[in-house]
C-alpha cells in the first residue's frame, strides 16, 4: 500500500508557534480552512491545537481568546503517523485515539497533518478505482467476439 508521506506531497505545511493566542490560531486556521494546527516549540512538535480546543476549553470555559495562548489549551498528549504508515494504520492510530487530525512527521521532522476527511477521500478513490476495473473486466468485450456471437 502506498505510504501516507504521498498524500501530503505538494501541500504547504501550517504550523502555529506555543505562545500565540488562541485568537491568531483560529483567525489562522479559518484563513487557511483547516481544522487543526500542530503546534511547535522552534523545530519541535509540542502539541496540536483544533477547533474542538477552542470550544471545548476556550470558549466552554469563558477564557479570553486573545490572551489566552495555544500552550495554554492544546492537546499536548498527541499520537503522530510516521511517513512510511499505510493509510489503514494511520486511520486505526486516528480511530484509537478518538481524533480527526493526525500530525506525520519522519523522525523529528513535521511533514504535515493529514485530516479523517483526507483519508475517506483516499478510502473514496481507492474503491472507484476498483469498481471501474471489475467493470471493465466483468463487461470488456475483446475485439472479434461481438462479430462471432453478437451484442
Amino acid at each position: 500500500m502506498t505510504p501516507i508521506k504521498r498524500l501530503l506531497e505538494n501541500r504547504p505545511v501550517f504550523t502555529i508557534e506555543k505562545g500565540s493566542t488562541v485568537q491568531a490560531g483560529a483567525e489562522y486556521m479559518s484563513k487557511n480552512n483547516i481544522g487543526a494546527l500542530p503546534v511547535m516549540d522552534g523545530a519541535r512538535l509540542v502539541g496540536i491545537f483544533s477547533e474542538r480546543d477552542v470550544i471545548n476549553r476556550v470558549i466552554a470555559r469563558g477564557l479570553n481568546p486573545a490572551t489566552t495562548r495555544v500552550s495554554e489549551v492544546m492537546t499536548s498528549d498527541i499520537v503522530v503517523g510516521d511517513s512510511d504508515d499505510s493509510y489503514d494504520a494511520c486511520l486505526k492510530k486516528m480511530k484509537q485515539a478518538n481524533c480527526r487530525h493526525l500530525p506525520i512527521v519522519e523522525g523529528d521532522t513535521l511533514l504535515g497533518v493529514i485530516s479523517l476527511r483526507d483519508l475517506l477521500l483516499v478510502d473514496i478513490s481507492e474503491k472507484d478505482d476498483k469498481i471501474e476495473f471489475l467493470h471493465n473486466y466483468m463487461f470488456h468485450v475483446p475485439p472479434g467476439l461481438e462479430k462471432k456471437y453478437g451484442n
